[in-house]
């Protein structure tokens, strides 16, 4: 008689336990309860493209008015590669060129004993001027050995801003291939959208300030379309899962509103991330890094906006007006 009611509590049959469900089979109302600051981007995609309208007109006007700030990489200039006998500061150097009336740029390096400045062409006086308030206000160095001179003419700066331009192009249509490739063409229109979004508003920032450009701005405007493109694709990979899922009484709009969210977090850690990287090496990186820092700042937090704001919002506007989607409205636009 034990053994068997031990067989028979052996025999007991434990209670099935169904599995959680995984990121992209879980609900939209659950995305919807997970995330406390909740809020339909969708639905309010309008108001994301108006305040992007917002920045962009000024900058586009700005840049028609005003046009760029042109370092002497584009527009031509002077370059001069000085070793000091001694250590010297930046502030030393660019007191020295604002008492001759020279206005440049400053970068130290090898100790604080060498210094490179770069300012527009100057004539003979103007060098002399230069040399000589240099020896005065900063330090001595050796002329003949330790003062280097480089010029770089107007077509050379000319030509810098060609190959800028056509490296832009290039980029933008090989992202569009690439994209159109992976998803479709209507996904690679979409992100190409919101690369020109942030090249303009990177753009428009800089020449309403009249900040200066040199040749790093160009690298930091094809970092940043690097880092767009990455995380716009992150959530299109997410959409294209979920839209796999979808039935024909369900919302597309939801299904692109519930894939931004899941990929929010990811998106807000990864541009916190980078802007505090690049806002130390704005403060402390010196002079030769500010532009590229600075344009990087910008270019990244204008890249997170978009990806999230503009490029998945254009799609779903693209599905609206020429995907034929059939599929159920969602109760908020019903």
């Amino acid at each position: 008689m034990a053994n068997k009611n031990i067989n028979k509590r052996n025999t007991v049959k434990t209670p099935a336990i169904n599995p959680a469900p995984s990121a992209q089979e879980a609900s939209y109302e659950q995305i919807k309860y997970e995330h406390k600051l909740y809020f339909n981007i969708v639905k309010k995609r309008y108001i994301w493209f108006a305040l992007s309208l917002l920045v962009l007109i000024p900058g586009i006007i700005s840049l028609f008015i005003q046009g760029l700030n042109l370092g002497i990489d584009f527009k031509g200039g002077s370059m001069y590669d000085i070793k000091f006998n001694q250590a010297v500061t930046q502030e030393q150097v660019t007191k020295a060129l604002d008492s001759v009336g020279i206005p440049g740029q400053v970068q130290l390096s090898n100790g604080n004993t060498e210094v490179i400045i770069r300012t527009s062409a100057l004539d003979e006086d103007k060098r002399n001027s230069l040399i000589a308030a240099l020896k005065e206000d900063v330090g001595t160095f050796d002329t003949a050995a330790n003062f280097k001179e480089d010029t770089v003419g107007p077509s050379i700066g000319a030509e810098l801003r060609s190959r800028a331009i056509k490296a832009l192009i290039l980029a933008t249509v090989l992202i569009l291939l690439y994209v159109s490739i992976r998803f479709r063409f209507a996904y690679a229109a979409s992100a190409v959208i919101a690369l020109l979004h942030d090249v303009f508003v990177t753009l428009g920032i800089f020449s309403i300030f009249q900040w200066q450009v040199d040749a790093t701005f160009i690298a930091a405007v094809l970092t940043v379309f690097g880092y767009s493109i990455n995380d716009t694709v992150v959530i299109y990979d997410r959409i294209r899962e979920n839209e796999k899922r979808l039935k024909r009484k369900d919302s597309f709009d939801d299904m692109v509103d519930k894939s931004v969210w899941q990929t929010m977090g990811r998106s807000v850690k990864t541009v916190c991330t980078v802007l505090i990287a690049l806002f130390a090496i704005y403060l402390l990186g010196g002079e030769s890094t500010r532009v590229f820092a600075l344009a990087m700042m910008i270019g990244v937090f204008s890249g997170a906006y978009s990806s999230i704001f503009v490029a998945s919002q254009v799609v779903v506007e693209v599905k609206k007006r020429f995907g034929g989607d059939n599929r159920k409205k969602s109760p908020v636009e019903a």
